[in-house]
């Protein structure tokens, strides 16, 4: 048994479709359903675009090689439906062996198989509310053969830019204060981001500049905020002031600490550098405007 056509479309419309490649927040090359080189089944690189076909025959090759032989040893008397929302959850936690879910599904007890499945929607030990409705959706899939429509696209209208991934309000609250806190002026109403906006920042990233907001994005909107907070780390431990003062106290007390003012520089510059070439598509974002080809050069490593 291999994945339905309509459990190939639940799994692009929670997961996305990007067609062309990006770095996920961890950093990795990623393009089309999720997929990284890990996937053996192709490796993304900077600049690399794909055809909407060419997503969905890698997504089944991933799942025909990765994930539906685990789903089938689980679930051996899975009916179609069934087998189709194991590997949705397997794809997105690699857990089925180990889920408690799969053996009340067997047992056919629905009120522990629903309350086992709803417990998997925590990440960085907190409830996210997007798995939470993920989770939902595969067990009605599981056990009434609904599919659903999964996520619907959001905006698109009064000048919105479409949101085609499922964001909480939290989550849009969230993704509304980064895009502000890096200057793009998403405009004031709640439901989504301004079009015009949205596409400068795609644009500044080296994005497809469609004026959509999903995976990729989001994903560049996250790593840009995260290369802000981490390069604040040690401005406090390298600042001109109390670390300084207290090396040329302690020098003062004991000659052979006098060492410590220089390694303390030393590791400053070393985490400068780290973070440089950790979030390099975000320095690349940063010195575009000046240094276009330098930034294209950070773009395609």
């Amino acid at each position: 048994m291999q994945t339905s056509a309509q459990g190939i479309a639940f799994k692009k419309r929670h997961e996305g479709d990007v067609l062309k490649a990006y770095r996920c927040p961890a950093g990795v090359w990623t393009i089309g359903v999720g997929l990284t080189a890990a996937s053996g089944v192709v490796k993304p690189r900077a600049g690399m675009t794909i055809s909407e076909a060419e997503s969905t025959r890698l997504l089944q090759l991933a799942l025909r090689h990765n994930y539906e032989p685990a789903v089938k040893a689980a679930m051996p008397r899975a009916k179609q439906h069934e087998f189709d929302a194991g590997v949705s959850f397997h794809f997105n936690t690699g857990a089925i062996g180990r889920a408690s879910w799969v053996k009340r599904w067997a047992e056919r007890n629905w009120d522990a198989t629903r309350a086992g499945l709803l417990a998997w929607n925590k990440g960085g030990g907190r409830v996210l509310p997007g798995l939470t409705r993920r989770r939902e959706e595969e067990y009605r899939m599981l056990r009434y053969r609904d599919y659903g429509q999964g996520v619907r696209a959001q905006g698109g209208r009064d000048g919105l830019a479409r949101v085609v991934v499922d964001l909480s309000r939290e989550e849009m609250a969230a993704a509304r204060a980064a895009f502000l806190k890096l200057g793009y002026q998403i405009g004031d109403d709640i439901r989504g981001f301004e079009l015009f906006a949205i596409r400068a920042f795609q644009k500044d990233h080296d994005l497809t500049v469609d004026g959509i907001v999903g995976r990729a994005t989001l994903s560049a909107l996250q790593r840009v905020i995260d290369s802000r907070t981490k390069a604040a780390t040690p401005a406090a431990v390298t600042a001109a002031g109390g670390a300084d003062t207290t090396v040329q106290a302690s020098a003062e007390l004991d000659p052979a600490l006098a060492w410590i003012g220089p390694a303390v520089l030393a590791v400053g510059l070393l985490w400068g550098l780290w973070l440089a070439w950790r979030y390099r598509d975000a320095l690349a974002a940063a010195i575009a405007p000046r240094f276009p080809k330098l930034a294209h050069k950070l773009w395609s490593i």
